[in-house]
């Protein structure tokens, strides 16, 4: 079975999550002249309003795509109670989301790598918090997908599991049929560390991935570390079409057809608009096509 194909709107996050000029239901629109399965959605476009959802759901079966991964940026690092439970709800509420729309993955994270939170303690927490919302993913047929994050938009910190080390010290310690990683090859770049040897170290654990490549426009990966802490991605760090960057999508590919993955890939590029999407597309199901053969 060849995996399926999605798209994720990075070029117009700001659109629909900020600014609000753009609706998901016109990205689903103008999403549904790429030619692939299914959109992954982002919680933070999404309102939690009856209407609001009936209507994403409805535009999604007018173009037959399906919404298979909801990306999630749950805080589990927080470490005041108050706020953590807030983020475990938030992310419960977002399970339910994804089981609405008929989805099967819905992203986890560790949460912010926030000075004062040492390895010990953000790993516990983090692992604790995770396997306690293993019960109701399980009710709600959604599988958590833990990415190997570098930084959501809107976060201060990156990742707290943002080192290979840390994200399978932490995968390692949940066994569930509910849980499992979705795989990005550019955050581990951006790690400074192999994204073939992180592959090869957590490949039979991969449910999903996020299929990206990554430039920086200037500098090195070490001038990339000083300007992590702060909000957003830094200026120097770009993301591209899909084939044209640091990844190698052959070995990719073919060790993980060689585990067994036949899941969703999600297209986490096109900064400069629908023409890069396009191409990524174009790359991807020719990549699929060579590799995953039936």
């Amino acid at each position: 079975m060849k995996p399926k194909l999605a798209a994720f709107p990075k070029c117009y996050i700001d659109d629909l999550c900020v600014h609000r000029t753009m609706t998901l239901v016109q990205w689903i629109d103008l999403a549904a002249t790429l030619g692939v399965d299914g959109l992954e959605f982002y919680s933070g476009f999404l309102e939690d309003d009856e209407r609001f959802l009936h209507e994403a759901k409805s535009a999604l079966e007018k173009h037959r795509l399906q919404m298979p991964m909801l990306c999630c940026s749950p805080d589990f690092t927080q470490p005041d109670p108050a706020l953590l439970q807030k983020e475990i709800e938030r992310e419960k509420r977002m399970i339910e989301i994804t089981s609405f729309f008929g989805g099967r993955f819905c992203r986890v994270l560790s949460g912010q790598r926030r000075p004062e939170m040492t390895r010990a303690a953000g790993v516990a927490q983090v692992v604790r918090v995770i396997k306690g919302l293993l019960p109701f993913a399980e009710k709600s047929g959604v599988v958590l997908s833990m990415e190997n994050h570098y930084k959501d938009n809107y976060w201060q910190y990156p990742e707290f599991a943002q080192k290979m080390d840390v994200f399978a010290e932490i995968v390692d310690q949940i066994d569930s049929p509910w849980f499992g990683v979705n795989y990005d090859p550019s955050n581990t770049i951006l790690a400074g560390e192999d994204p073939l040897a992180l592959l090869e170290r957590i490949k039979h654990r991969v449910v999903s991935m996020h299929a990206s490549d990554r430039y920086l426009k200037s500098g090195t990966i070490e001038d990339l570390r000083q300007e992590e802490d702060s909000v957003g991605y830094a200026s120097r760090l770009s993301h591209g079409v899909i084939g044209q960057g640091m990844n190698d999508y052959d070995k990719i590919f073919s060790t993980l057809r060689a585990a067994g993955f036949h899941g969703w890939i999600s297209i986490e590029d096109g900064m400069d608009g629908m023409d890069d999407l396009r191409k990524s597309v174009s790359f991807l199901r020719g990549k699929i096509d060579r590799h995953f053969t039936d």
